[in-house]
């Protein structure tokens, strides 16, 4: 089971195999973007064999990136994509994808079917550029910033560029305070956030194996950039320029290239919806704009408007409704009984709640898309004796079925009937492929009654024993 820590600024440099050689094109997956956006993303990880698997939690919702395997292999990313989903599923989390590259998104479409969302938001693409364009700035297509370098180089001919150095801190900081009082007049929140995150950084740039740069003229620094080599791109994380020197961003930008950038491509991150800043970056014309997928799969209950109501040779399942609050509460309160369904109310149950909490309770769940409670109707009689659910929906096609009976009800029958339905629901109307059960190893006659059903088992543990059913067996 997938064992997810927060990511401490600390940790980030366990990263480094899995970024060094990465494919995606994506600034996410490098050690600088983790280390800047830490506070913001709020990180966790986890490491499942050779793959890396990161999530961020954003406006309350936890965002898993694509499992990066070190080696490569495709097989041993999905087997983290099922891990995942397992993860989710035990652990009641929404499965939200973040950063999906486009090379690895046929795969999960294929794998989610035609039940699956997918965003590709403009602001959060990175900008790639050939490496090249801006070692040189050759061409008509670049004589803007040719020309830019050129005023800047005639207008400050003592300038020069040189490697940052540790000892060159102290100095840099003093740029960036002069920086920041010049070029931040506007309140900008991630403005904001990005430059508190460059003071932080700045100490670690060599232990996080990064690269620097100072451009210098008339005796000060101008302009400083800072980046990093991620497979055969560098990621410029880093470029701050004094506006108040003509062409310090073009003249930073190429020399910055010039020492650094042995590579193909360069990555110059997205620009966050800001208008000025996406204009600047298009007009040095990039080569790529890199997709970065959001994809939300779909459950077999996320399109469920109401609870159905199904009938079988002496049973009616159908919700529960306000006149039975009494007996459905004997049934949810029975402490002794319950320990076999897995759950004890006591847990999450309000110290003043009365008994209506309890079926109040089980509606919520299904307007949450949490699980599919039905009362377990007498046809005859019209009585309530149980309840019979399914739950824990999974992302291909599956889901758990439970059921629960009151004392008296026992002994005939019903909870076999009540499952085998279900079941059948499941399969022809939400097109399940798959039906999960399990109960607990001392629990002989629920794994009587599920075999009995038409369940196969299919293992155990030392809690459980598990059991399945397709819709061919």
């Amino acid at each position: 089971m997938l064992k997810f820590r927060h990511t401490q600024k600390e940790d980030i440099l366990r990263f480094a195999p899995w970024f060094a050689g990465q494919t995606t094109h994506i600034a996410d997956y490098s050690l600088g973007f983790q280390f800047m956006w830490h506070k913001t993303l709020a990180p966790d990880f986890a490491f499942f064999g050779d793959v890396l698997i990161l999530r961020e939690l954003y406006a309350g919702k936890y965002y898993f990136y694509y499992p990066l395997s070190l080696s490569g292999s495709a097989q041993a990313e999905e087997a983290a994509l099922a891990e995942i989903e397992k993860f989710c599923r035990d652990n009641d989390v929404r499965l939200h994808f973040t950063n999906v590259p486009r090379a690895k998104l046929p795969a999960l479409v294929l794998r989610y079917g035609s039940s699956v969302a997918i965003s590709n938001n403009r602001r959060w693409r990175d900008y790639l550029y050939e490496a090249e364009d801006f070692r040189s700035f050759a061409g008509k297509r670049h004589a803007g910033q040719r020309n830019h370098v050129n005023k800047f180089k005639k207008l400050y001919p003592d300038w020069s560029f040189r490697p940052y150095r540790r000892e060159d801190l102290p100095r840099v900081i003093a740029f960036l305070k002069e920086y920041e009082g010049v070029q931040l007049e506007k309140e900008d929140r991630i403005a904001d956030e990005e430059l508190s995150e460059v003071y932080a950084i700045l100490p670690h740039l060599e232990e996080l194996g990064m690269v620097a740069g100072i451009l210098e003229a008339q005796g000060r620094i101008v302009a400083f950039s800072a980046g990093e080599r991620c497979g055969d791109m560098l990621v410029v994380h880093i470029e701050k320029a004094l506006r108040g020197f003509e062409g310090a961003y073009p003249a930073i930008a190429q020399q910055f290239a010039l020492a650094f950038a042995d590579v193909r491509y360069l990555n110059r991150m997205d620009d966050a919806g800001d208008a000025g800043l996406r204009k600047s970056k298009l007009q040095y014309l990039p080569s790529e704009l890199v997709d970065k997928y959001n994809v939300i799969p779909g459950r077999a209950i996320d399109g469920v408007q109401r609870l159905p109501t199904l009938e079988t040779e002496r049973l009616l399942l159908r919700p529960v409704g306000d006149e039975d609050t009494e007996a459905y509460s004997r049934l949810a309160s029975d402490v002794k009984r319950n320990a076999y369904w897995g759950y004890d109310y006591r847990e999450d149950m309000p110290k003043n709640a009365d008994i209506s909490w309890f079926l109040q309770s089980a509606r919520e769940d299904f307007h949450h898309r949490a699980e599919m409670p039905l009362g377990i109707y007498i046809r005859e009689t019209g009585k309530l004796i149980g309840e019979v659910v399914l739950h824990r929906f999974g992302y291909r096609a599956e889901a758990e079925v439970g059921v629960r009976l009151l004392p008296e009800a026992e002994g005939h029958g019903y909870a076999r009937e009540a499952v085998a339905a279900y079941t059948e629901y499941g399969f022809y109307k939400l097109n399940l492929e798959r039906a999960e059960a399990k109960c607990f190893r001392e629990n002989d006659r629920s794994a009587r009654m599920l075999l009995s059903s038409g369940m196969r088992e299919t293992g155990g543990d030392d809690v459980y024993r598990y059991f399945y059913r397709t819709p061919e067996m």
